[in-house]
Parts: structure tokens; sequence; C-alpha cells
């Protein structure tokens, strides 16, 4: 992986309202009879008379350390009892991250059993679009998955179930319990969300899409300092919150919070609506988390308004976080419904999880719900998901939220609903002005790993093409001593394959006019007349060696400034095949030119270029 950063119950495959999904989640004490019956099976586990007790060994069962019942609690019969060490595999949603990383620790410190010997546990972030993938190609066989929604469970179990013709995911009542949860919202700055009425005004979708569609922007509303609206959220395909917000919005167009039927989501009313609302966006991307940095670092003249997590709000106005930040930030919720993030546990019905791994799963998920940890989510300002830990601060309005909201909650609609309006998305997304410019200079021969980096950089440069829209608009520029057109920047649809042939037939050889070109090519992007993203990506495998600018004048010409800094070209750098020195690319200065224009740096080499270029197109 690359670094950067529903539930239904009794198998009953109908949609179910997501308010019974998200209040459950604080659950009572009626479900602790099932704990108890769990604590009789461990016992018995433990007084197998041809094994060592856990009553006899000095390192006991998380049952018994914790004394705590949680919901959920499955019936796990001991099919064997050993002293052998356990590995429990977690893949969750990195989104809990700073929630996660600290506790899998002082779990791990603790030597936990359950029917066998010592857990181990390995848990790793990843977007919850990207896992899933993982999961269902094979590349990834987590004992334990748990993503941001239940939304994914959906979905994979779906297209699990398409091909294996089960589910992967138990659907019990049971079977998924949240670990914590915080509501999706309109994460807005305090004073612009006033000016729109709030808080005494319930705001929501649709003054979103009359904002993103107001040619005056903040000037209707008494505040033209902040320039046009400028609104942000994440790619619905691989990223929790995206793919929330663009539910969400499709709900608001018909006026329902439950009963989506693909009729509603390819009616005229959805499509515009939905078209209306991604006018603004500045891009997407993959993670929630680098829409909070940039919004947050940046100002409202990067961005107005962006989807985020309730917690990433309170973050936001903890005083330690952004030390800088130029207004508080409030957190909205939508008037016509929003979701819970409710970041369900789920054990795989899958071949590689034994029933060792499957007691340990219990014995690590009865952990994370004991109120020490969930104590530990409330700090991190998710709510906990154990009701014996009461809603405090930092969960207040002092942090920009109120633990009362939301009032409505949205129905989880079925996959095949789910996947018809990820399509209507597609069709109706902002779409974007982007050159590609490429280093050929005479050490992009080298090679790495057997390939050479030129041909692994042509292969990355098609796959990118290959995965934009016949309606976006693309150009390839290449550079060595001089600026090399190769295609400039006009619709793909027509031109698709003379692009792609154009990069099979780009050579190496020459120096590194890599600040020039780049200052060029932004200023060629920003000329395009078209309403669009506009994005130049560059990759490089050394330092600049024959350019007139300097850095840092090139940084001024290029930087993001301004009322409407987030409308401006953003730089994505690519970093190619050598470490940070010597003879290869500088990777700071590669950060600071994509950091000065709300871009963002990336690492690659021949074997990984592809999947490089396939997530930075999920900005677009």
């Amino acid at each position: 992986m690359i670094a950067s950063t529903r539930n239904h119950t009794h198998h009953d495959t109908s949609p179910k309202p997501y308010g019974q999904l998200a209040w459950p989640m604080r659950f009572s004490g009626k479900l602790i009879s099932a704990c108890l019956l769990l604590l009789v099976v461990l016992s018995g586990c433990a007084g197998s008379s041809s094994q060592k007790t856990t009553a006899q060994s000095s390192t006991p069962t998380a049952t018994q350390n914790q004394g705590n019942q949680v919901p959920g609690s499955t019936n796990i019969q001991c099919t064997q009892h050993s002293s052998n060490p356990v590995q429990l595999n977690v893949l969750y949603s990195s989104e809990k991250q700073a929630w996660m990383e600290p506790v899998v620790a002082a779990f791990n410190k603790q030597h936990y059993n359950a029917c066998d010997g010592p857990i181990t546990v390995k848990a790793t972030p990843a977007g919850s679009g990207a896992s899933m993938q993982e999961i269902l190609n094979g590349t990834s066989q987590p004992d334990v998955w748990s993503p941001a929604g239940n939304v994914w469970v959906t979905l994979i179990n779906s297209q699990w179930n398409a091909k294996h013709g089960s589910n992967l995911i138990a659907t019990g009542a049971n079977d998924t319990p949240s670990l914590v949860s915080s509501p999706v919202v309109i994460a807005m700055w305090k004073p612009q969300a006033e000016a729109l009425g709030w808080p005494q005004k319930a705001i929501g979708w649709s003054d979103i899409a009359k904002l993103s569609t107001d040619p005056q922007g903040w000037k209707t509303y008494g505040h033209p300092e902040f320039g046009d609206f400028k609104f942000g959220h994440t790619n619905p395909s691989t990223s929790n919150s995206g793919l929330d917000a663009v539910i969400a919005m499709t709900y608001a167009s018909t006026n329902k919070t439950r009963g989506l039927t693909k009729a509603d989501v390819a009616s005229t009313q959805a499509t515009s609506f939905l078209s209306n609302v991604e006018s603004s966006v500045i891009h997407y991307g993959d993670s929630t988390g680098f829409f909070a940095d940039k919004m947050f670092q940046n100002g409202p003249g990067y961005l107005s308004a962006a989807i985020l997590y309730e917690n990433l709000v309170v973050e936001a106005n903890d005083g330690q976080t952004y030390k800088n930040l130029p207004y508080p930030v409030v957190a909205i919720y939508p008037k016509e419904g929003t979701f819970y993030s409710d970041h369900p546990y789920t054990v795989l019905q899958a071949s590689w999880v034994t029933p060792a791994k499957q007691a340990a799963a219990l014995a690590f998920r009865d952990f994370l719900l004991a109120p020490a940890q969930q104590q530990k989510a409330l700090q991190e300002g998710f709510r906990p998901a154990n009701n014996q830990v009461p809603i405090t601060a930092p969960l207040d309005s002092a942090h920009g939220v109120d633990p009362s909201q939301p009032h409505t909650l949205l129905q989880v609609p079925s996959a095949d609903i789910v996947n018809a309006i990820e399509d209507s998305w597609g069709q109706q997304k902002r779409r974007v002005d982007v050159t590609l410019i490429l280093d050929r200079s005479g050490s992009m021969n080298d090679t790495i790993g057997g390939v050479s980096k030129i041909d692994g950089a042509k292969q990355g440069l098609q796959e990118f093409v290959k995965l934009l829209s016949n309606d976006d608009e693309l150009g390839v520029t290449t550079f060595s001593d001089q600026e090399d057109v190769v295609s400039p920047i006009s619709l793909l649809g027509p031109k698709r394959q003379n692009v792609l042939a154009g990069i099979a037939g780009i050579n190496a050889n020459g120096s590194t006019k890599l600040y020039d070109t780049i200052a060029d090519v932004v200023q060629q992007v920003k000329s395009t007349p078209s309403k669009h993203i506009k994005a130049v990506i560059v990759l490089t495998d050394g330092e600049d060696t024959a350019s007139t600018l300097k850095e840092s004048q090139l940084i001024d010409k290029i930087k993001a400034s301004g009322e409407n800094a987030g409308n401006s070209v953003k730089v994505f750098t690519i970093a190619y095949g050598s470490a940070a020195g010597g003879d290869g690319p500088d990777k700071t200065i590669l950060t600071q030119i994509a950091n000065s224009t709300g871009g963002q740096e990336y690492a690659g080499n021949p074997q990984n270029i592809e999947a490089v270029y396939n997530q930075i197109s999920l900005f677009f």
C-alpha cells in the first residue's frame, strides 16, 4: 500500500434505517447474558485437563482481566486448547489510527489469551474502500476487519457472495458491534456558518447546493472577502466519508430519508442536485484527514467547507493540533440527515480464520469495548460505544460540536443502490484539466529491480491516462535540457490512443530542467478557460540542473494564495527512484513545491509507480 494516510439484522437482506444501527452502539445491560455465556465457554476451554489451564497460567484471559461484559458476544466453542501463541491480523480504517495504535500496544503488553496461548495483535490502518478491495482480490487476509462504516460490510458481502456464494461477514444482530462512532458532518468556518444563519437556522445540503452555484459566492451573504464557495469531499470509491456524502446528497435531492430506488438515483432532480454540489469541489482524494489538514492549515481561502467526521472538528478546536487556526470550526449536521461512521468490528468468515483466531478476535474486541479504552477514544473525539462511558468534553460546543445531534439519520441503501449512486457521481463529478510532466533526463535510463526507470514511468503515465474520463482535459510534457510537449492540454476522449502512443515513444537523455518546466506548465493549465479542477503531476528522478529559476522563485510563481486559493493549480510531485540526497530527487524540495499549491508529494519506483498514479487519480 502507498502511504499518504451495514449492518443487517437476523440475516435480513432488506435495508435498515441507519438510526437502528447507530444508537444501539451505546449498549445496555440486556446483552450481558450473552457475555456471561462467553465466560462459561472460555472457562470450559481453560478447564481442559490435558492442557495448561488459564487459571493455572500467569497469563489470564482478556475477559477475566477486564471484568467487563460487552454486547455482540458470539458463542465460540474452543475446539482445542493449547499454549501456542496466536497472531491476530486486524485491518482497520485509518480514521481511528490515533486511538488504535496506543490501545493495540497496551493489549499486546498484557499477553492476554483466549483458548490458546498469548495473543499478539498486528493492526494495520487503511482506507475502507482500499482495504475492501485488498480483501476481495486476495492481497490481504485479515482475521478482523473494521472499516469506518457499515456500508462497507454491505458492499463486501455483496461482492463476496457473488463470487463465493456466501457472506464474508455474519449479519446477525450482534455480529458487527460498533467500536466507536462519529457523525459525518459538514465542517465549516464559524463566521461562514453564522453568515448562513447558523446556529439559529438549520443548514443542510440544499444550502450547499445553492452556495455552490452562486456566481457571487460569499458576497451574497455579506462576506466578499471569502471569495467563492469552495467545497471538498473524498473520493467515494475508496473513502467512507466521501461515499456517505454522495449518498446523503442523493437523499437530500429526493426529500427522502429511506427507501431510495434506482429511479430516484437516475432522476434529473437527483443528478442535477449532485452536479450542483460537485461544481464547487476543489479536488477529491482518498483521505479525510488530508482534507482536514489542508483546510485547517490553509484557512478559508483554500476551503470553505469539507465533509469530515465530528472527531476531526473536535481536533481542529483543541488548540494543539492546529495552532494557527484562523477561525473556530463548527460541525454542521445536515438538516436532511446524515450517517454515523460507526466503525464496525467484524470477524471474517474465511478459511484462514481459525477457531483460535476467532477466540482471540473476541478477546480483543472485549478489550477495545472496555471502559478504559473507550475513555481514550472519547479523548480522541469519538463517541464511545460503551454506555458506561458518558459523553463529556471534548464533545461539546467549545470544540465546535453538538452531542445532541444528529436529529435525522439516513437509511443505508442496499448494495445495488450504493453502486448506482457511485456510478451517478462518476458522471456528475467535477472534471479535471491536468498535465503530466515526465523527467526524461539521461538518468532515467538507469534500472531498478531489472526495470529501467523510464519504462516504469511510462507505464505509470499510461495507467493514469486510462483512468481519466473522456470529458477530462489532458496534456503531456517531458523535459530534460528543454521542454517538449507530447500532447497539449485538450479534451482527452478523441485523442486517448494517440496520447498513449506518444507516451510509449518517449526516450531518455540530457539534463534536468525541472523548475522552469513546472512554472511553464502550471501557467498553461491555469490559463485553460474551463471551470474544472486544475492540476499538474510531475515525476522526476533527480535535482534540477538546467533551470533559470531557483526553488524559491518557482514557489513564489505557483503557490496558492488569496481568497480563492483552493481553486489554484494543484501540483502533485513524485520523487522517483533514488532516496533523498545523492543523485536522486530532493524529497524535501518536492514536498515544499506540492504543499505550496495544495497538492501532495509521493515517492515511487518502477515497481510501484502504477499504484502511485492510481492513488493520485483519486483526487479527480
